[in-house]
């Protein structure tokens, strides 16, 4: 059986590749289930959590991730705050083929699926971004979104603690990209208004996006909430914006970031536009003009873990 270690998942493939070969793994149909067991704590922000999310396209491959969230590992400095394994099996016989670092898998994965979004929603050629939240996440979501976007010349940061958005502001990134200016900044709302893609990143139940604060055109890309309570952006954002998801099964029902505006009338479930498959297949056109607002909730449901995994599996054997 193959073993994938982190450093193999998180540079075997360039972020280009990985979106083009994740929009055509959306053209079949997989199934999917995620279950999440919570450890609940007064904070609710730094509640533990152990997800396990699994994923089957029949005859191709099934998998399943095993994940655990600590948030306050990552405030503390002691670990990171998400460690995960990855089994991979072939679809034809049931035999395990793969394990991977399910870790770092969940980095490129998420930062993958974001990518794709924002190729398919974002206007042409934006050159300039907003990432809320300096975690382990942003790393990774801000390396893809560059790749797929090589006209981004202005990342600005922000993060809680300041002191982690000028790390790695002037750190792995600026090594990555000389060619763009990475800046910490200490206001999401004066970056906020005048960025073509903002990305966001953080585990919180108070959202620190506001609508009113969007510019006409804006793509916004949220990746922390992950549970029913959480949200980052506020019922503004969502009711000026055009909605698309990676995947309904795993966005509409289950996070915050939907669920909170659609109980409180907000916004209606026909406001929510496409998910991937939609776009990738083509029953859904995008983007429809220049000054629209695109809104792309990354769920990161356990299909996503496959189709990554398959992808890397594949590269491997070549």
């Amino acid at each position: 059986m193959l073993m994938l270690d982190a450093d193999t998942v998180l540079n075997k493939l360039p972020f280009t590749t990985l979106v083009d070969e994740l929009a055509v793994m959306h053209l079949k149909p997989i199934g999917l289930i995620d279950e999440i067991l919570t450890a609940t704590e007064d904070d609710q922000e730094n509640t533990n959590h152990f997800f396990i999310r699994t994923g089957w396209q029949p005859e191709e491959a099934l998998g399943a991730k095993v994940t655990t969230i600590f948030p306050r590992n990552n405030q503390e400095n002691r670990h990171p705050s998400i460690h995960a394994i990855y089994a991979l099996f072939e679809g034809q016989y049931g035999r395990p083929i793969a394990c991977l670092d399910g870790t770092a898998l969940t980095y490129i994965k998420t930062a993958a699926d974001s990518a794709l979004g924002s190729q398919l929603l974002a206007r042409p050629n934006p050159g300039s971004m907003l990432m809320i939240g300096a975690g382990e996440m942003a790393l990774h979501v801000i390396t893809a979104h560059c790749q797929i976007h090589p006209s981004i010349k202005q990342v600005y940061i922000w993060n809680r603690t300041a002191e982690k958005a000028k790390a790695l502001s002037a750190g792995e990134l600026a090594k990555r990209f000389p060619q763009i200016n990475f800046q910490a900044v200490n206001s999401i709302e004066d970056y906020a208004r005048k960025v073509d893609l903002i990305s966001s990143a953080i585990a919180t139940t108070t959202p620190l996006l506001k609508g009113d604060w969007l510019k006409p055109g804006v793509h916004v890309d949220l990746i922390g909430a992950y549970l029913p309570e959480m949200r980052e952006a506020d019922d503004t954002c969502m009711s000026r914006a055009s909605i698309f998801v990676d995947a309904r099964e795993t966005t509409v029902a289950q996070i915050g970031e939907l669920m909170i505006p659609l109980a409180n009338g907000s916004i209606a479930e026909n406001d929510i536009k496409a998910d991937l498959s939609d776009l990738c297949q083509q029953r859904h056109g995008g983007r429809q003009s220049p000054d629209e607002i695109t809104l792309f909730k990354n769920g990161g449901g356990g299909h996503l873990d496959l189709m990554v995994a398959r992808i890397l599996y594949r590269h491997h054997q070549l």
